[in-house]
């Protein structure tokens, strides 16, 4: 998917490299895509939305809204996932758990 300007010309305020998955493979390699079904595909179309177009695969598929803590041993340490885009977790709660690895 194209970049928007606002990704490219915004500051970058993180002390961290953000990354995006384009077409959803680390998410699918998590359980963690679902594709849209019909009724949610119009109502996408109707607001001028081409998610297949977007994903640049031809899919209708959207990564579950995730937090993924994962130590450099490649254990996942911590997971908030809620396929409700409206429910997320508190950021505290993942910024202590990354301060307990950092501690130990």
């Amino acid at each position: 998917m194209a970049r928007t300007p606002r990704e490219t010309e915004e500051p970058k305020p993180f002390a961290y490299e953000m990354l995006r998955d384009s077409g959803n493979p680390v998410a699918e390699r998590y359980g963690l895509v679902f594709t849209l079904p019909d009724d949610l595909r119009e109502i996408y179309v109707k607001f001028g939305i081409d998610l297949a177009r977007g994903n640049g695969d031809g899919t209708w598929r959207l990564p579950i809204p995730a937090r993924l803590v994962i130590d450099r041993q490649g254990i996942i340490r911590a997971v908030d996932a809620d396929p409700d885009y409206t429910r997320r977790s508190e950021p505290a709660r993942t910024v202590e758990i990354l301060e307990n690895l950092r501690r130990s």
